[in-house]
């Protein structure tokens, strides 16, 4: 279980070590970390390249809902989730009320 706990009041961010990035040969995104990699679907990837650890995970999926005419509800349970999941895999921090 990871430490960082995320939820709509989380600035989410990469950490340092951690980068998302374009697989051109592979035509898909990957996120990088030291000795390991993951591949996010295009939509979550989109989701990951908005995390820059000042915006509040509320405005993001505020967003999202916005863009695609979603109820939110559900765009937040989803979002949640799936960056919860990447944080327990280390793949995120949390900036909180740092920014």
């Amino acid at each position: 279980m990871s430490a960082v706990a995320i939820t709509e009041a989380s600035r989410p961010a990469l950490p340092r070590h951690v980068r998302l990035q374009r697989d051109e040969a592979r035509q898909r995104w990957v996120i990088q970390a030291p000795e390991r990699v993951l591949a996010p679907d295009d939509l979550a990837a989109s989701i990951i390249a908005m995390l820059d650890g000042v915006t509040r995970l509320s405005a993001i999926i505020d967003r999202l809902a916005e863009d695609y005419q979603a109820e939110r509800t559900v765009i937040a349970a989803d979002v949640l989730a799936m960056l919860q999941d990447l944080a327990d895999q280390g793949f995120l921090v949390d900036h909180g009320e740092e920014a």
